[in-house]
Parts: C-alpha cells; sequence; structure tokens
C-alpha cells in the first residue's frame, strides 16, 4: 500500500431530474437467507485458492461449515415451520423453504467436491492422508482394531429399537450411526434397527504412529474407526444397511424476560434444552440407503428438503483437529505479530498520553494488548476508583475478566454490563457474571428486552481534587482471541463530553432512568437509527442541489429496510454511495435509474472483517463515526447500541485511509455486486502480487520481528 493513499473517489454528477426515476416501491429487495448463504460461497474461494496454504484452506472450509451450523440453527425454522404447517407466515413459505433448501444442498455440494477433489489429493502429495479402512495396510487394521478397543468401545452404548426402547435423544450437531441388522436378538425379536450414540469426548481424527505409517502422516476419522467395527457391537447379528447421520436442532434460546423473576437462572435452565430443539437438518453420509434416510426424517419430523447427503464426514467443522493434530508451519499462514499501537509508547503511562489527545488502534495489525494494558494499568493505580465495562463476548478463559476481578479485590468499585443473551456464549457469561459476584462486583443483566451490543470501558481517576474520567470504545468484543483474527477499531479516550456519555449510558443501563440529552453519543434503540436516516437524506437534498454529496458505510450487513430505502432515496438524488458489506446485503446495487448510484462490495480477507464505519460528506464538509451496530433491524431497534464521532482530524483521515479507501481499492480480495445480486470477483484469476487491503495494513503494521 502506498504511503499516500488514493483519495475517495469523486462523486458523480447529480441526476438532474430525480422525480423522473420509478418509485422506490418497485425495487426488489434481496433476499435475507440466500445473501448469507452467498456470503459463505465467497469464503468458500478462499478453500480453493491455490496461493493459500494448505492447512489454511481446509481452516476456511471449516469455517464454512460451523458458519452452516448457526445458519441452520438460527435461520431455518420459520421456513420450515411454514412448509410444514402449508401456509404464509410473515415471508415464509413453503416455497422459501425449498428454496433456502436448494440453495443450501448446492453450497454444502460445492463445499464437499472442494473436499474430496481439490483438498484429499493435495494433502496426498504432501504425505498426509486420512486412511479409509480399504485403504489400510494389515499393521495399520491391527492398530486401528486396538485402538477401538481401548479407547472407543467401552463408551460406546448401542441401543436397538423396540417399544422399550424407543428412538434416542439425539443431541444438536452430534455424530452417531444408524445401522439396520440382519437375523433376531437375544430374545427372539427381528428388531431390526439399532443406533450408536458417539460421545463428544472421542477425538473425530486419530494420527496412526510413525511404526505402521511407512513414512507418511497418517490419520483415521473416528468414524471409520466405528464403521470398520459395527460387527463388535452387535454380537450375533448381521450388520446390514448402516450410515453415519447427523441433526441440527434450532438453537434459538427462547426466554420470556417479562415472565422470569430472575433471567440468569432461567437462560440457564434453558441451555440445557438447546442441544434437544426442533430437528432443522439432517445429514447423512452419500450410500445411506433410503429405507434409513427415510426412518431417520419420520423420527426426527422433517420433510425430505431437510436430507443433505455428503460425500464425506458429516461433521466437517471438527476437522480443524487436522490443524491442530499437524506440524507443517509451511502448510499454514506465515505467523503474523501486530505492532503495539503506534500511538502509544510502551511504558508511558495511558493517562498521560491521553490527556494529549486521542488513540486509535486497528486490530488486528495492531496488537490488542494495547487494551489489555489500559485495564491492567487502571486495576494496578490506586487513583482509579471505579471501572464500568460491558461484555457481550469474552470467552471462557479471559485475562481480561481476570483483571476485573482483581479490581475488585484491590477495592475498586466495578461495575459489569454482562449480556446473558449473547448467543452461544451464554454459558460462558453466565459463568463470568456468578464468578464477579460472588467477589463483590456489581454485575448488571441490562435491560429488559434488548441486549446490550455497545462496547465500551469507562475508568474514573482522582487527580487532584478532581475526578477525570478515560473510556475505550470498540467496533468489536473485548475477545482478546478474536481480536487476533477480526478486524476492528478500539479507540481511547479522555474527551470530557465523550466520556460523559458513557457514564450516562452506564447508569442508565443499571437503573434504567431516563437518559439526559447526549453530547456526542449515538445511542439505539433511541436516537442511532433516526440520525442514520437524517444524513442520508440530508446529503440526497445537497445532492438534489448540485452539490457535493458522498456516503461511504462499513459494516457486516445490511438488512434494516428503512435504511435501505433511505440510501436508494439518497442514489437517486445523486449521492454517490459506496457500501462495503461483509455479509448479508439486501440493497440490490446497480439497478439502471434505481440504485446505479450505490455499489456493494464485498471483501473477504485473512481476517475477518468487522470494523463499522460510517462516513458522511456534503458540500465539503465531513463526519466519520464508528459503531458497535451493523445496519439491520435488530440492532438499530432492539439492542444497546452506539456510534461515535472521530473529531480528530488525523484520525478521521487515518480511518478513511485505512478501512475505506484500501478497501474500495482492493484488487484482490473484494467481490462487487451485480445489478442482478450476484456477487464477482474483481479479480477472478489469482494474482497474489494484486493489492490486497489486508495484505497492505499487515505490511504497514507487521512488528519488526514478524517481517
Amino acid at each position: 500500500m502506498p504511503q499516500d493513499l488514493i483519495p475517495l473517489p469523486k462523486p458523480i454528477s447529480p441526476l438532474l431530474a430525480p422525480a423522473a426515476n420509478p418509485p422506490l416501491s418497485v425495487v426488489s429487495l434481496l433476499d435475507r437467507d440466500h445473501s448469507i448463504l452467498a456470503f459463505n460461497e465467497r469464503v468458500l474461494d478462499w478453500a480453493c485458492r491455490p496461493e493459500v496454504p494448505l492447512l489454511e484452506r481446509l481452516r476456511f472450509l471449516c469455517i464454512v461449515s460451523a458458519n452452516l451450523d448457526e445458519f441452520f440453527e438460527v435461520r431455518a425454522e420459520p421456513h420450515l415451520s411454514a412448509s410444514q404447517a402449508r401456509e404464509r407466515r410473515g415471508p415464509y413459505t413453503e416455497a422459501s423453504f425449498e428454496a433456502l433448501a436448494t440453495a443450501a444442498n448446492k453450497l454444502v455440494t460445492h463445499q464437499y467436491s472442494i473436499y474430496n477433489d481439490q483438498l484429499l489429493p493435495a494433502f496426498r502429495k504432501r504425505g498426509i492422508r486420512i486412511m479409509a479402512h480399504g485403504e489400510r495396510t494389515p499393521a495399520q487394521r491391527h492398530w486401528v482394531k486396538a485402538y477401538f478397543q481401548r479407547e472407543v468401545r467401552p463408551l460406546l452404548i448401542p441401543v436397538g429399537l423396540d417399544p422399550a426402547h424407543p428412538f434416542p435423544q439425539v443431541a444438536n450437531k452430534s455424530l452417531n450411526f444408524i445401522v439396520r441388522l440382519g437375523g433376531k436378538d437375544a430374545f427372539g425379536r427381528a428388531n431390526d434397527i439399532a443406533i450408536v450414540k458417539v460421545p463428544r469426548v472421542l477425538p473425530r481424527l486419530i494420527r496412526l504412529p510413525d511404526a505402521v505409517s511407512d513414512g507418511e502422516t497418517l490419520f483415521v476419522s473416528l468414524s471409520s474407526v466405528i464403521r470398520a467395527h459395527l460387527a463388535d457391537l452387535f454380537a450375533g447379528r448381521d450388520v446390514g444397511q448402516f450410515s453415519q447421520f447427523r441433526v441440527t436442532r434450532h438453537s434459538e434460546l427462547s426466554v420470556d424476560e417479562d415472565d422470569v423473576e430472575n433471567l440468569r437462572t432461567a437462560l440457564r435452565q434453558g441451555l440445557q434444552h438447546r442441544h434437544f430443539g426442533q430437528a432443522v437438518r439432517l445429514e447423512v453420509s452419500a450410500g445411506c440407503s433410503d429405507y434409513l434416510s427415510s426412518f431417520l426424517l419420520r423420527q426426527f419430523g422433517l420433510p425430505s428438503q431437510a436430507l443433505y447427503r455428503v460425500h464425506g464426514p458429516v461433521n466437517m467443522a471438527r476437522l480443524t483437529q487436522l490443524i491442530d493434530l499437524m506440524d507443517r508451519p509451511k502448510l499454514l499462514f506465515p505467523p503474523y505479530k501486530a505492532s503495539y499501537p503506534v500511538q502509544l509508547t510502551p511504558g508511558e503511562s495511558f493517562f498521560a498520553r491521553l490527556k494529549r489527545g486521542d488513540v486509535l488502534i486497528h486490530q488486528p495489525f495492531e496488537s490488542f494488548d494495547g487494551v489489555l494494558e489500559f485495564l491492567r494499568e487502571a486495576v494496578h493505580d490506586p487513583q482509579v476508583l471505579a471501572i464500568k465495562q460491558t461484555i457481550y463476548r469474552t470467552g471462557a478463559d479471559s485475562e481480561l475478566m481476570e483483571l476485573l476481578r482483581e479490581a475488585v479485590r484491590r477495592g475498586k468499585e466495578v461495575t459489569v454490563v454482562v449480556e446473558l443473551k449473547a448467543r452461544f456464549d451464554e454459558e460462558a457469561n453466565i459463568n463470568w457474571a456468578e464468578a464477579l459476584e460472588l467477589i463483590g462486583a456489581q454485575v448488571v443483566y441490562g435491560v429488559v428486552g434488548l441486549k446490550t451490543h455497545a462496547k465500551m470501558l469507562l475508568l474514573t481517576r482522582r487527580e487532584g481534587k478532581a475526578l477525570k474520567r478515560y473510556g475505550h470504545l470498540s467496533t468489536g468484543n473485548y475477545n482478546p482471541r478474536t481480536a487476533r483474527l477480526y478486524t476492528d477499531l478500539s479507540y481511547l479516550t479522555a474527551d470530557p463530553l465523550l466520556t460523559a456519555d458513557m457514564e450516562h449510558l452506564f447508569v442508565h443501563i443499571a437503573s434504567q432512568s431516563h437518559l439526559p440529552r447526549m453530547n456526542r453519543l449515538l445511542l439505539a434503540p433511541f436516537s442511532l437509527h433516526r440520525k442514520m436516516i437524517a444524513k442520508t437524506a440530508a446529503l440526497g437534498r445537497l445532492a438534489s442541489a448540485g452539490k457535493d454529496a458522498r456516503i461511504v458505510v462499513k459494516i457486516n450487513a445490511l438488512t434494516d429496510e428503512a435504511l435501505i430505502q433511505a440510501l436508494m432515496a439518497a442514489g437517486q438524488q445523486g449521492v454517490k454511495i459506496d457500501l462495503l458489506v461483509r455479509g448479508a446485503c439486501m440493497l440490490p446495487a446497480g439497478l439502471p435509474g434505481l440504485t446505479d448510484n450505490i455499489r456493494v462490495r464485498s471483501v473477504i480477507g485473512r481476517f475477518l472483517e468487522h470494523s463499522r464505519v460510517f462516513y458522511f460528506r456534503g458540500d465539503g464538509v465531513e463526519e466519520l463515526y464508528l459503531s458497535s451496530a451493523d445496519w439491520m433491524n435488530r440492532n438499530m431497534l432492539r439492542r444497546i447500541e452506539l456510534a461515535w464521532p472521530v473529531t480528530d482530524p488525523a484520525l478521521r483521515q487515518r480511518i478513511v485511509d485505512e478501512c475505506l479507501v484500501a478497501y474500495l481499492h482492493d484488487g484482490r480480495d473484494a467481490w462487487d455486486m451485480g445489478p442482478d445480486g450476484l456477487y464477482r470477483p474483481v479479480n477472478p484469476v489469482a494474482k497474489p502480487a494484486a493489492h490486497g487491503a489486508q495484505a497492505a495494513l499487515m505490511a504497514r503494521y507487521a512488528a519488526p520481528e514478524s517481517i
């Protein structure tokens, strides 16, 4: 990336007669769920790139599997329920379920073709193989049999189905086998179906010892080990048809917050039932017989469209174990060590530094350690009297949470707003909340009916006779692990107006008292949605008057219809709009006369794009906001979210250069949406030397030892 990045492109001439454009109502928005699947197709592209190290290609394949699991756990149930009821339920119908199943099956087929036709042959060329039973030598079969008898067989309880042994409860995403048996059981009955549930504690891949590997790196999958020894589990019976299978269940926790006395207790009880929610997807081996697949579909109450036949392991996400079991650094991305934040000096007090101005940290290119050290200094500084922080996702093992506990032990007033309903992090957050409460921290669970998704940390410090506040705001979570994998912006400030707003917001969340008028913060569900629409409309009016008008928004998803309508109206009035939307986007770009002033671009890179930046420029005046919120209805109207202005011109230009311009000119990892709603790579022929925004930022900020 050049040191002086090219400025934002000039806006095109405004349309002179916007009233002649067709009405906005004729624009059909894109389907959100299909847009999510299209995003995963773009992620899957990384698994196909020959220039990407082999184990990283496998990792991207597994990421798509994990994404699809969550997609079915969260998004499939309304479609399925409408289909089964044979009635329209809002936007969900029998046809919408069938269309979604067709699109998902196409994606899954593509995924397994990459695994079988590209990745496995590439691994074999490097002496790495996952050995099927038929490929194993006698010595390898002997070792596998011994392993089965020693490690696996004692944990398996095959269940033969009869009136006394009904179909067992099968947990969400667990590995299982269904077997059709010949002959009669010990009591002379001809019950022919048995189920084998595979415990989660067993590793899904096992490395064969060097003594039987003939100089190669060989693995066997747990499913193939069990498959090869099914007969050992059913003495005296003939094992006929069989298949591995896996069911995905609807996993959204449903708790009536108005009807529970203790939200934490209600959620913990709900977690116990999450693994056994409504079935929404059934995966079986490609060779599974119609008899067995039909039997399973009946047991789970699923239609045939919910069946996915796969040519490989049904639990592909667990293949990440192969990456952990390998010691092949050349098959991984070169290690990247982030630099210490360039605006900070190691050893200098954060409080002294922030008196000179705000600090921006661009993660993961700059290290999240800067945020941890900010909190660490506060914990050990006797002049810091109070610490307030929001927690949405922090992980089960978190240094940051340990620092908060240490702050309590040192006698500081610690208030933590823990969002108990952070999807799939509920249990970790409940455990942290209980641990903090036990040692005397004030733990708040947010506002009934609203998730607290805002990311902020506020310190109150005694300085002479006065109390001074210092704050941290972020577009991402306080999770040190994901801070190395997600692009986010951290903002450290001593701005008295901004920190006063943060104080008011903490008091509001804890006491649910009315908010005073904010100085700088825009808040959801109060002002953020309305302000974004108003700013967009104001630029539309400027463009209609022939003035310069420009909008660039970088977000993870765009699905809020009111914001989409505002953007389309502004575009028709002549505003030049660029939308950097990583995932789901319902706005169709480039439609002649309707959205041809709007470009939608998605950048998929080594790191997950996660920062949210809102840029508005009108008649030479520019505003830039950072935010915790995507442009989704839930973020704007059903969550506590915040956006804050970047008023320092130098920091604002840095964000424009690094988060907007660099991505608008990405020639390697970007995909542009066409008028048909489909995304096409800007560089259809792999050219590793082409400009990639993330690669350029890595080169700019890498620590000296990682270059």
